[in-house]
């Protein structure tokens, strides 16, 4: 099943997309929450918004280094356990959306990653039990300013910036994850090309990291990390991660206006442009 969030110019919707990715019908309430329930009206995803299709209710958990052949490419090896990081709800934004580059940030890089969305609060759950805490998946760019990633010498600012976590287009419920492609495209050139077979650290694994550490709420996301051929994009490009069996998530990037007091252009959901809660 596949679920999104969308906006036809008015509060955010949620919706069930059809197979070919076409059609949505509409269902009421957060499907997070609540049972899904049609109600009867049906859109096209051409006359839509699509948003970010969860705003995280608490955090990103991320992980880093989880793919061998990436950890090389950065000069690193493979982590012991698997390495943790945080990244603000305040980073998420949707497929279309623009990321955009601060002035102070010089060096970006995409990084196409598969998102786990929860689905139920839990805690010290076990890696065998982690498919019944998993709302379901979806593809995620992990965007990074490197150069703040050095200097600042941890990654709070250079991965949690506004819009530096694009997630969607939607979130697929019924999944095997065990071996999906995961293509990255900056101006239609294909610079990742990997697979989650590859995965050093798999899902219920990193899941019972992590919720060893921290309970884990409906709605938060954990990124699982990315294949090599990480590079850098620049604004005025485009940058499409398509993950198997979920679909492509879309984003161009665009250097922030100085003359704008925060990223992005008014949202029809009354957010920025980026779709994120900004209380």
């Amino acid at each position: 099943m596949r679920i999104c969030r969308f906006t036809a110019g008015d509060d955010p919707r949620f919706g069930l997309v059809d197979g070919a990715g076409e059609k949505i019908a509409e269902i009421s309430g957060d499907p997070l929450y609540t049972r899904i329930e049609l109600t009867g009206e049906t859109h096209l995803v051409e006359d839509v918004r699509l948003l970010a299709p969860v705003i995280p209710r608490s955090k990103v958990v991320a992980i880093g280094r989880n793919y061998a052949d990436h950890a090389r490419e950065m000069g690193n090896e493979l982590p012991d356990e698997p390495m943790m990081f945080f990244i603000p709800n305040t980073s998420v934004c949707g497929p279309g959306d623009p990321v955009v580059i601060p002035a102070f940030a010089r060096e970006i890089s995409y990084e196409g990653e598969l998102a786990v969305v929860i689905g139920r609060l839990c805690k010290d759950v076990r890696a065998e039990d982690a498919a019944s805490v998993v709302f379901g998946y979806t593809v995620a760019n992990d965007v990074t300013a490197r150069d703040l990633q050095r200097g600042d010498n941890q990654w709070a600012r250079a991965k949690g910036m506004d819009t530096f976590t694009p997630l969607g287009p939607w979130i697929e419920t019924d999944l095997d994850v065990a071996d999906l492609s995961i293509v990255t495209t900056v101006d239609g050139e294909v610079r990742q090309d990997g697979t989650t077979a590859d995965l050093h650290f798999g899902i219920g694994e990193l899941i019972a990291h992590a919720s060893a550490a921290f309970t884990l709420l409906p709605g938060d996301v954990l990124l699982t990390g990315t294949p090599a051929g990480v590079g850098s994009i620049t604004p005025g490009q485009r940058c499409e991660v398509t993950i198997e069996g979920i679909g492509v998530l879309a984003n161009p990037f665009v250097a922030a206006d100085p003359h704008e007091g925060s990223g992005g252009s008014e949202g029809s959901d009354g957010t920025g442009g980026s779709d994120t809660p900004r209380g």
